[in-house]
């Protein structure tokens, strides 16, 4: 059931950084859609469990079939999978920071202390 991408080490060595990428991105794009939903979910555990469940079955089982031949393999998928959690941490992390704008809130009794 493993797939062999043969002996080129080039080949199969770019294979499995691009598993790892697109592995991560399904992973980490799952948990952003799922963040997402979670105020709107009448049931917010339950939804955050069967995502979670799912995230991580699909994840496992595409390194363990697409690069389970050799540790070599599975190593560089898993460096992909990392390479693109820091991309979408730092992605998310700007993308925060440009778009959400706190505006200080004065309250009525702050208005009428400082009132002349």
């Amino acid at each position: 059931m493993l797939i062999n991408f043969g002996d080129n080490l080039w080949v199969s060595g770019v294979f499995a950084v691009f598993v790892g990428l697109v592995l991560g991105a399904f992973y980490f794009g799952g948990l952003w859609l799922t963040v997402r939903r979670l105020s709107t979910s009448p049931s917010v555990a339950l939804l955050f469990l069967v995502s979670m469940l799912f995230r991580i079955s699909v994840v496992v089982a595409g390194f363990y079939v697409l690069l389970g031949n050799s540790w070599q393999q599975l190593l560089l998928g898993l460096l992909g999978f990392m390479v693109l959690r820091l991309f979408a941490t730092r992605f998310i992390k700007s993308k925060e920071n440009t778009l959400i704008k706190v505006e200080p809130r004065v309250t009525t009794q702050e208005v009428e202390h400082n009132a002349p």
